[in-house]
């Protein structure tokens, strides 16, 4: 049989983004790949050079979204500690694009108090957390955005805690841009993401998103994405539409949209940078 010459073979339009070589190793039907191609969309609506870029992750199944393989600067660091990180490199590459991502866990749990604080500072950083509502690397363990009375693996009679609300939480704490998608609405996650990274501070976009494999298996839905997606779609209202309905009807829904933006509140980076030419004008006018 005459074999297809490599130029006629299919290739996939973002795969100028991806270094040679490399392979996902996510679940079947994860949500990762959706969160991947939307994001990489947006990097090429905007010119698509990855170089303006710089990706820092930590440990959980969301931290292999860009590393080790998107073809770009990568950081990829201790569980929770992505955001410290980040917050580093910021301020030593001011004009970098600082692009994270994070899990439900990563972010709310050990990572919770860096999160805080990096609202607080209103850093210009974009942070995708990938929420999927459990420990899905590590065998399904109940996460700080578990639903109350899930059984998990930690859980096995019934989630007790109460969940987070990682996008409230952002706004509560001082982050200036926030938006909520699911896996479903994959354009609307690529045009927040444009939005985000042209935003002068700190950007949060949260996306809930299918574990098939774990979270599938507690509810019902075991190596399901379709029906998981499909759930997303007919529980999903728009911020619009949401905010005239009482608490009664938005029980059990998932508000979506761009939830807030604030672009006149001051920037970190812009600040330590006016407070430095201070000192240094200060220092400059004392010698005189």
């Amino acid at each position: 049989m005459k074999k297809e010459s490599k130029s006629n073979a299919f290739r996939h339009p973002l795969e100028k983004y991806f270094r040679d070589g490399i392979k996902y190793t996510t679940c079947p039907g994860c949500g990762n790949g959706i969160v991947a191609q939307s994001v990489l969309q947006g990097i090429e609506a905007m010119g698509g050079n990855i170089d303006e870029y710089a990706f820092v992750s930590g440990i959980g199944c969301s931290g292999w979204i860009p590393s080790p393989a998107f073809a770009g600067d990568l950081l990829h660091v201790t569980h929770g500690r992505s955001l410290p990180a980040a917050t580093g490199l910021k301020i030593a590459l001011p004009r970098q694009k600082v692009v994270v991502f994070q899990g439900d866990g990563d972010l709310g749990a050990i990572g919770g108090n860096h999160f805080i604080h990096a609202c607080r500072r209103n850093i210009d950083l974009t942070v995708i957390c990938v929420n999927n509502g459990i420990y899905g690397m590590t065998g399904g363990q109940a996460a700080p955005t578990t639903p109350g009375g899930l059984k998990t693996a930690t859980t096995p009679l019934g989630n007790v805690e109460r969940p987070f609300d990682v996008s409230a939480l952002a706004i509560t704490a001082g982050a200036t841009f926030v938006a909520r998608w699911t896996t479903w609405h994959a354009a609307q996650i690529t045009a927040s993401f444009r939005k985000a990274v042209s935003h002068p501070g700190f950007a949060f976009i949260e996306v809930i998103s299918q574990c098939p494999v774990q979270y599938g298996k507690v509810v019902g839905m075991r190596n399901d994405p379709v029906a998981m997606l499909a759930g997303y779609r007919e529980n999903s209202i728009p911020i619009a539409a949401a905010v005239k309905l009482p608490e009664s009807e938005k029980a059990g829904k998932i508000v979506v949209g761009e939830l807030l933006c604030r672009p006149e509140v001051p920037e970190f980076t812009r600040e330590l940078a006016r407070v430095k030419r201070e000192a240094r004008s200060g220092k400059e006018g004392a010698r005189k």
